[in-house]
């Protein structure tokens, strides 16, 4: 064999194994990306007629919403349960009593990285509580922006809203995206119709497989173009047992069943965990399967 048929043999054969070797690293790159994806839980807290959800990842924590002002005990001691000692984010969608009532006892026993709040302000003695509180320990609160990104360990937060300022506090809700892994989970207050609106118009993508249900299962919220934009898999519903509102409506939960959309509830199943390693996604109890609306 000649030098130069030797030299073409040799660049060959080394060509090949760089493009075996480039193949590999490929793969052990996706290997480890899956790998590297945090367990992530969502607590769905049960507070009665209210809300309160923990996001724990990667030993990071996010708190939405605090319940009214007799549960902020009980959703201290539930993130003492976890082990929580400090919130990275803690997210007061708007101003009702029943989503920031239990803020001030939380903001006064954990460490908090940043506080996020509604653009929606009210005079009340609940509201002036939770300004107090923030300011007892030297926390400026803010409205995030629509678009802006964080991250909690592995996963992703993408805030939705608000997109405008509205005379309804509860269209002013902050709403969040949480994607982590393959799984996403959507959060967004107690936003009704005008402002889902507004939310599709933003134009950020909105698909999610766990939908915690807009307004505890209202028929003010989750309108049907909404719904469909977010097309989940289930939907959990944080709502008092008898409560007075007749939450969760049953135009809703029609809307769910008729899709196929499996149902979680607080009032009839106490709190509600949800599990995602990135691929896999666990409960820790069955789906709901009464269907029963509030009266």
């Amino acid at each position: 064999m000649s030098i130069k048929n030797i030299h073409k043999t040799v660049i060959s054969t080394l060509l090949t194994a760089l493009v075996i070797a480039a193949a590999f690293c490929v793969n052990i790159a996706t290997t480890s990306d899956a790998a590297d994806t945090d367990k992530m839980e969502v607590h769905f807290i049960d507070v009665g007629q209210g809300d309160a959800t923990l996001i724990t990842c990667g030993g990071h924590s996010m708190l939405i919403d605090a319940g009214d002002s007799a549960k902020g005990t009980a959703v201290q001691n539930y993130l003492r349960k976890q082990n929580v000692k400090k919130l990275d984010y803690l997210i007061l969608t708007h101003p009702d009593a029943d989503h920031i009532g239990g803020a001030p006892v939380i903001i006064t026993k954990f460490e908090i990285d940043k506080v996020f709040v509604s653009n929606y302000e009210k005079d009340n003695k609940t509201y002036q509580k939770l300004i107090q509180a923030l300011d007892n320990k030297r926390i400026k609160a803010v409205t995030p922006k629509a678009g802006a990104k964080y991250s909690l360990g592995t996963a992703e937060i993408t805030v939705l809203a608000p997109n405008a300022t509205y005379d309804n506090p509860n269209d002013a809700s902050v709403g969040v995206i949480i994607k982590n892994g393959d799984h996403r989970f959507l959060f967004v207050g107690d936003a009704g119709e005008d402002a889902e609106q507004d939310i599709l118009a933003n134009g950020i993508a909105l698909s999610a497989d766990v939908y915690h249900a807009g307004h505890h299962g209202s028929r003010t919220a989750t309108s049907e173009e909404f719904f469909q934009a977010v097309n989940p898999a289930y939907a959990v519903i944080s709502c008092g047992e008898g409560n007075s509102y007749g939450h969760p409506h049953a135009r809703t939960l029609n809307l769910f069943r008729t899709n196929g959309v499996k149902v979680y509830r607080t009032d009839e199943q106490g709190s509600i965990v949800a599990e995602s390693d990135g691929t896999q996604l666990s409960w820790n109890c069955s789906p709901s399967t009464t269907w029963v609306a509030g009266e």
